[in-house]
């Protein structure tokens, strides 16, 4: 069974918001989620990569007007940024007359950073949520490696085989380099970007070096940071920063890159089926970023999430400081069945200090660790972030 988890924070902000962007990459559920969350209400709905429901809305105030009472879906928002200007209109216009929540949900392919230009006429008006691929809180624990293997994509997790996943995954990376971002504006040839993700994918959960990457491509090191930049704000792409709490050490200062989605990782070193993933040295790395996602998008809106590596040796994989909580959860991640808990991860819980100290391993079964150190699974840390 997959659940995802968004159906309710949706559901719950539209009844709040005039307007809701939900925002992810693309192929990631948002239209479905949308129209599920549709049902039994009066709704229209516009993807404005169709030149007819782009046509519709040449004249948007007099279009949408005519659909005040209903639900007004916008997908692929990023293709028209300029109907910002005149849902703030419709938006002030409805309020005067007692019709003020629940009216456009848009949906965009293109982070939160790149549409604020766009939407900062609507401050106060819109609601931003951001729908990942399917993490390890939202589908059944039988089907956990194929998450790993596969990745979160909703499409390629429930294809009918590894082969045709990794398909679906490969056609995914090409579409996104060829086609995706070239409308979105940047001209940057398609092989260097892929270049760029695959060196990414081979360090996936180090520590970011921008000076190699940028040897590698033979370019500077702010063109690697646009490059960055750019997958950071495709949601393809996470910078985890490292922790600045009150720490009297010597601090790493370098973010984390990780390839969010693991399946799209494993796409591009040509990974094809377990075996081959666990004989790969990314294996590692690659359940780590899993494990980070998940914990992540399971975690209360408004969750801080950090690493925490010192010049010494002291290392914590995973610090999430929860809203009004004063001190993080550390978390260390492992993959086998039989955890041990590393001495810089001791070093780093005494540096931190935190509220609770947490091993995740690749087993079912919840057990203390250590004094003050739980070992539990990757679903049931996710039930907790939920429930918290």
């Amino acid at each position: 069974m997959i659940t995802r988890r968004l159906v309710a924070p949706l559901t719950a902000a539209l009844a709040e918001s005039p307007a809701v962007a939900l925002l992810g990459p693309r192929q990631v559920g948002k239209t479905t989620l949308a129209l599920e969350v549709a049902k039994g209400r009066r709704a229209v709905y516009l993807d404005l990569e169709s030149e007819a429901d782009r046509t519709k809305l040449s004249e948007p105030e007099l279009y949408l007007a005519e659909h005040e009472d209903e639900l007004v879906i916008l997908d692929e928002i990023q293709r028209a940024p300029q109907l910002f200007r005149s849902l703030r209109g419709l938006i002030d216009g409805g309020r005067r007359r007692g019709r003020g929540k629940g009216r456009f949900l848009v949906l965009g392919s293109a982070s939160i950073d790149l549409l604020k230009q766009s939407s900062e006429s609507l401050a106060g008006r819109i609601r931003y949520l951001e729908l990942a691929p399917l993490d390890a809180g939202e589908i059944d624990r039988d089907r956990l490696d194929a998450l790993w293997l596969r990745g979160g994509f909703p499409e390629s997790l429930l294809a009918a085989s590894d082969a045709a996943s990794l398909r679906w995954r490969t056609d995914f990376l090409r579409t996104y380099l060829e086609r995706d971002i070239p409308q979105l504006g940047p001209r940057i040839p398609a092989e260097t970007l892929r270049r760029l993700w695959t060196m990414l994918a081979h360090q996936q959960g180090g520590l970011l070096n921008a000076a190699s990457l940028a040897r590698a491509l033979a370019v500077d090191g702010k063109t690697v940071a646009s490059y960055l930049d750019l997958f950071v704000d495709l949601l393809l792409v996470r910078r985890l920063s490292p922790w600045h709490g009150n720490v009297r050490k010597r601090l790493v200062k370098s973010p984390k890159v990780y390839v969010r989605d693991s399946g799209l990782v494993h796409a591009l070193l040509a990974i094809d089926d377990r075996e081959a993933l666990l004989a790969h040295p990314v294996a590692g790395g690659s359940w780590e970023g899993l494990a980070i996602e998940s914990m992540i998008a399971a975690a209360p809106s408004g969750t801080e999430a950090h690493f925490f590596r010192t010049s010494a040796g002291a290392e914590i994989d995973l610090l999430l400081k929860l809203p009004g909580r004063r001190k993080p959860w550390a978390i260390e991640i492992k993959r086998g069945l039989a955890p041990k808990i590393e001495r810089g991860f001791h070093l780093g819980c005494d540096a931190v200090r935190p509220e609770r100290s947490l091993v995740v391993y690749g087993g079912d079964e919840r057990f203390p660790l250590a004094e003050g150190v739980e070992a539990l699974s990757l679903v049931d840390l996710c039930d907790d972030l939920s429930a918290s």
